[in-house]
């Protein structure tokens, strides 16, 4: 077994032990996994420059990973399930995707918010994955080896960093969010090189090597730093800058897979003998991961790492979330798995869990096509947003790509968009700026709280792994309905809507040689070919998406709710679709455009949108109509009865928002 030992450096109760319902108290483990693969063995073959690590006496490759572990106090009253959820950029995100809790900085106590996971019953696993997650307190990251050349010295290569800034700033560290850099090998080397682009997809220019160099401004002055690049002139908000450059050493990045895999199994299947706080009691894992972590699922399901050394399935079911058709930076020499750039391995073939041949050159492929080979397809539920369509390829998922015919989606497999939400969660007042980060949008960001959909997904695919229950039908985009349409389609029911403008230019992901050949890239920066199709979702007359699943309150709307929202001019780059953390990529924010108040708002701005006050008589009307919206979703399986009551408040906060303080009573008909 790839555990070695599980070195246990904390337990203490959870949450001042609260008890949660019949499970009972929970306690909280943390500490360091060890483990030692073997890198001939059939399972870890994918794992690239595993051949090239450090080896012990017994040929084994050894490397550590941070955990942490929730398990029911007595856990014969748990429900003998594992939900591992995988770590974003060394964080957790359970919590808040399925119990509500605040978003809270890792070294803060856990919130464990409404107890949902604990509820259930759940043991609740997390285990760091990611080589470069920042030093900081609460962050759990991977100790990976690195790769090493024949005589023993670390590899080098090229890479590329990519980076748009919300302001003017004269210095770059040369990773994203803060994560570890890969240094600069020669911070007078000649041929390192920096470009600029007005948006990622506008031709480059190259800026001449004396404007720029390796460094940062100490008291005013330029100090050679091999992490950082600077520039006296400064880096323009908006502008879309790639630092091109030689480094040296690789961490086997790919044995975070392995690290996850491992534990999970192990958990599963280790004795008490061997460490496992979880022996004898686990029948089941599952695993969630969202956004960054949801593309690491995808990759771990591409590379068919879902099976270990001893041929056991480690995850019996996926919730792939908010990942679209993208995949990630996680399992290539000089890889950055936080990296959002269009023109990063997180948007290479394939994109469908079937397999197609893509006609233009020739490779055929599918996400599921290693498992299906081997007969291991676990349970998997894909959820998506609109954001994932209008940056993240998501409709390449389903759609072939000729972009002319739906695909066939596999027996195992569910896909689920939430219609009209963005990639984050929707935040609960409406606002235009992230004082964190800097991000500012043309409209205020998308206040859906897409959460209830999260907790019956999971409710539903524990139902569908153990009892063969199956679960509501895919619900998504399609063409032979024609719910799914070109963004040009869309356009004109958003240029009706006064003060809002669309986006320009719209993202399409392309075709992207890196030349790998076992995980190693020989071309730097990659060549591009012509562009994949990309189809979004119709809209209705509001502008509000007409298919997937959708919340009751978009079901029965105060506002026109999109996927995308647009940079204003305060951050440069005006017009080109936001995402989040002001980063390039398909980690897109989303709009919630309030309807007009009243009738003689509409009619003062021309706004063909029928106002709140023509639309519900009254606020207990309104919130009458959200709750019998959720009432059928309940009966379709797509909403959890105990969710009820918090989306009625959800509506009745909602509609005071945006509608009550500023109702003015309705002229009566003529």
């Amino acid at each position: 077994m790839a555990i070695v030992s599980l070195e246990i450096s904390n337990r203490q109760p959870l949450a001042q032990e609260e008890s949660f319902g019949e499970v009972g108290t929970y306690v909280q483990i943390d500490g360091t996994a060890h483990f030692a693969v073997d890198p001939l063995h059939a399972a870890n073959d994918l794992i690239t420059d595993l051949e090239l690590a450090a080896r012990d006496e017994a040929g084994l490759v050894r490397f550590s990973a941070d955990f942490r572990i929730l398990q029911p106090e007595d856990p014969s009253r748990g429900s003998h399930r594992v939900f591992f959820d995988i770590l974003n950029r060394g964080k957790g995100t359970a919590l808040r995707n399925f119990n509500d809790a605040p978003d809270l900085a890792p070294d803060q106590p856990l919130d464990v918010g409404n107890g949902f996971l604990m509820r259930q019953g759940y043991t609740v696993v997390w285990c760091g994955w990611q080589h470069d997650a920042p030093d900081a307190p609460g962050i759990m990251r991977l100790n990976a080896p690195g790769a090493l050349e024949p005589d023993g010295s670390p590899v080098s290569g090229k890479l590329v960093v990519t980076f748009q800034p919300n302001a003017l700033i004269h210095e770059q560290f040369l990773s994203d969010r803060n994560h570890r850099p890969y240094f600069a090998a020669d911070l007078n080397d000649p041929d390192a090189c920096l470009t600029v682009q007005e948006h990622e997809d506008a031709p480059e220019t190259v800026i001449p090597r004396e404007k720029w160099s390796f460094g940062r401004m100490v008291d005013g002055q330029l100090t050679p730093d091999p992490a950082y690049a600077c520039m006296a002139d400064g880096f323009e908000a908006g502008r879309v800058y790639q630092v091109i450059y030689r480094t040296v050493g690789a961490p086997v990045v790919g044995l975070g897979l392995a690290a996850t895999r491992d534990l999970a199994s192990f958990l599963k299947h280790g004795s008490t003998a061997d460490g496992n706080p979880c022996a004898g009691d686990i029948r089941h894992v599952y695993t969630f991961g969202s956004s960054q972590s949801g593309r690491f699922l995808r990759d771990l399901l591409h590379l068919g790492m879902n099976i270990d050394e001893s041929g056991r399935t480690a995850f019996d079911g996926l919730i792939p979330h908010v990942a679209g058709g993208k995949k990630g930076e996680f399992n290539q020499r000089f890889a950055q798995p936080s990296s959002q750039a269009s023109r990063s391995p997180n948007n290479v073939f394939p994109f469908s869990d079937v397999s197609q041949t893509d006609p233009e050159t020739g490779n055929t492929d599918g996400v599921l096509a290693r498992l299906d080979a081997a007969g291991w397809v676990p349970k998997i539920m894909y959820t998506y947003t609109s954001s994932e369509y209008w940056g993240g390829g998501g409709s390449l998922v389903h759609i072939d790509l000729t972009g002319r015919e739906d695909l066939e989606i596999p027996e195992n497999v569910r896909v689920y968009v939430f219609g009209s939400a963005q990639h984050p969660l929707g935040t609960p007042n409406l606002r235009d700026f992230d004082p964190v980060n800097g991000n500012r949008g043309q409209q205020p960001f998308n206040c859906t709280d897409y959460r209830p959909l999260l907790r019956a997904a999971l409710v539903n695919l524990d139902r569908w792994v153990t009892s063969e229950a199956v679960p509501p039908t895919s619900s998504y985009p399609r063409l032979d309905d024609g719910t799914a349409v070109g963004p040009g389609e869309v356009a004109s029911a958003f240029a009706r809507i006064p003060g809002v403008n669309f986006p320009n230019p719209l993202r399409r992901f392309r075709r992207l040689d890196f030349g790998f050949e076992n995980g190693v890239a020989s071309k730097i920066p990659a060549e591009f070919g012509s562009p994949f199709p990309n189809l979004v979702s119709a809209v209705d007359a509001d502008g509000n998406e007409v298919t997937g699943i959708r919340m009751p309150t978009t079901r029965v709307p105060l506002a026109t709710h999109t996927g995308w929202n647009l940079r204003h001019s305060d951050i440069g780059g005006e017009g080109q679709i936001l995402s989040a953390g002001g980063a390039t990529g398909g980690t897109l924010i989303g709009s919630s455009i309030p309807f007009p108040t009243t009738r003689a708002q509409r009619e003062s701005t021309g706004d063909p949108r029928l106002s709140i006050q023509e639309r519900y008589p009254s606020r207990d009307d309104y919130v009458t109509r959200v709750g019998a919206a959720a009432r059928k979703m309940v009966d379709q399986g797509y909403i959890l009865e105990e969710d009820i009551g918090r989306i009625a408040k959800y509506a009745a906060a909602h509609y005071d928002e945006l509608a009550a303080h500023t109702l003015e009573p309705q002229p009566a008909d003529n």
